[in-house]
C-alpha cells in the first residue's frame, strides 16, 4: 500500500508517478529516470497517463505519434523547431490515429499509406491527407533514426512507390486596387502586417509574427532586420531603409521593449495568425462595398504580390530568391510568373510574306 503524502493530495497526483518539487512536476520512469514535465498540472497528468499506458497502447502507431509530438515539443522549446509545425502535427495526428492508431509501425506498408491518401481524396480532403501523410512520415523517420523501430525503409516515402494526391498551386495575384481597397479600411495591426509581408517577402505565420525589436541591428551607418527563416533555418539580414525603416521605427518607438513582438496587441501580447487572418477577412468584407469584384486573399498572397511586383519592376531574380528563401532561382521564377496574368498579342504575321 502506498505511503500517504504529508499534505494530503490536493493536486490528485496519487498513482500518477508524478511529484511536485522545485516548482515543477516530475515524472518518475520505471527505469529510474526523472523527467521534467512542466508546471501545468493538467498537461503533466496527460503526459503521465501516456507514460503509464493504462489503455495498453504501448508500441502502437497511436502511442508513437504521441511520443513523437512530445519529442517535437521539446525541440520547439529548445528553439530548433517551429511552433507552427508542431501545431499542424497536433491536428494531423487526429485522423492518423483513426486509420493507423492500433497498428504497429512495422505493419504499415506503402499500399496502406496509398490507401489512406486515396480515402482522403474520396472524402474531399486530398491536400489535408497529403499533410497527414507527411506527419506520419516524419514520425516513422524519427522512430528509425532513434532506433525505436525495426523498420528499415520509411513506407511513406515516394521511393516506396507512394504517390501524393495532386494539389492545385496557389497563384492568386492581388491587384493594386484590391490591396489599396482593403488597406484603406483595415485596422492598424492588419495594415502593419500587410506592409511587413509585402516589403520583406517573409512568411507571415511562421516568421513575421515572431519578430521583436531585438531583431533590429545596427550595421555600418544603417540598420538591418536580422531574422531567421523558420522553414529554411537561414539567417537573413534585410536592409532597413525607406518605407520599411519608417514603418518599424514608428512601431517600436525610441525606447523599444526588446522582447515584445513588433506585431502586438494593445496589451503588448503576440497575435495568433488565425486571429489576424480573421481581421483581414473582415476588412475585405468592408472593402467590397466599394469594390464588389474583390476576391478573398490572405497574407501569403500579399507575399506573392510583393515578389511579383519586384519582378515586374525589374529587380534581380536573385534578390527576390534570397528574400523568399527559395533554394534556386527557378523556383522563384515559377513563383512569380504563375501569379502574373497579362494579355498577349496574337501572331499577326502574314503567311508567306
Amino acid at each position: 500500500m502506498g505511503r500517504k503524502r504529508k499534505n494530503g493530495d490536493p493536486m490528485g497526483l496519487a498513482g500518477t508517478r508524478l511529484v511536485w518539487k522545485r516548482n515543477k512536476f516530475w515524472y518518475f520512469h520505471r527505469t529510474g529516470r526523472w523527467e521534467n514535465v512542466g508546471t501545468d498540472v493538467n498537461e503533466a497528468k496527460r503526459r503521465a497517463a501516456l507514460y503509464n499506458d493504462p489503455d495498453g497502447i504501448y508500441g502502437t502507431v497511436g502511442y508513437w505519434l504521441d511520443m513523437f509530438l512530445i519529442d517535437y515539443e521539446a525541440q520547439v522549446k529548445a528553439g530548433s523547431r517551429a511552433q507552427r509545425t508542431l501545431d499542424d502535427y497536433k491536428k494531423n495526428v487526429v485522423e492518423l490515429k483513426v486509420f493507423f492508431g492500433k497498428l504497429s509501425p512495422e505493419s504499415i506498408t506503402p499500399a496502406s499509406v496509398q490507401m489512406y491518401l486515396e480515402e482522403g481524396k474520396r472524402a474531399g480532403r486530398p491536400t489535408r491527407a497529403n499533410r497527414e501523410r507527411a506527419c506520419l512520415s516524419s514520425c516513422l523517420s524519427w522512430l528509425i533514426r532513434t532506433g525505436q523501430s525495426t523498420l528499415i525503409v520509411n513506407p511513406c516515402m515516394r521511393a516506396s512507390g507512394v504517390k501524393r494526391n495532386p494539389e492545385v498551386s496557389r497563384d492568386r495575384y492581388v491587384t493594386d486596387d484590391e490591396y489599396n481597397a482593403v488597406y484603406a479600411v483595415a485596422p492598424n495591426t492588419v495594415k502593419l502586417m500587410m506592409e511587413l509581408t509585402y516589403r520583406t517577402l517573409q512568411r507571415p505565420e511562421s516568421d513575421i509574427l515572431g519578430w521583436t525589436p531585438a531583431d533590429v541591428r545596427i550595421k555600418g551607418a544603417g540598420k538591418v532586420l536580422r531574422v531567421k527563416q523558420n522553414k529554411t533555418g537561414r539567417v537573413l539580414e534585410i536592409t532597413m531603409d525607406g518605407r520599411l525603416l519608417e514603418l518599424i521605427e514608428s512601431v517600436i518607438g525610441e525606447i523599444p521593449i526588446l522582447r515584445r513582438p513588433i506585431v502586438h496587441t494593445a496589451r503588448g501580447k503576440p497575435y495568433t495568425y488565425s486571429g489576424l487572418d480573421s481581421m483581414l477577412r473582415r476588412a475585405q468584407t468592408k472593402a467590397r462595398k466599394k469594390l464588389p469584384s474583390l476576391e478573398p486573399f490572405g497574407f501569403r498572397d500579399i507575399k506573392g504580390k510583393g515578389a511579383t511586383d519586384m519582378w515586374l519592376g525589374g529587380e534581380p531574380i536573385e534578390r527576390i530568391q534570397a528574400l523568399c528563401g527559395h533554394k534556386d532561382k527557378t523556383t522563384t521564377e515559377i513563383y512569380v510568373k504563375s501569379r502574373w496574368r497579362e494579355s498577349v498579342a496574337s501572331n499577326s504575321l502574314t503567311i508567306g510574306a
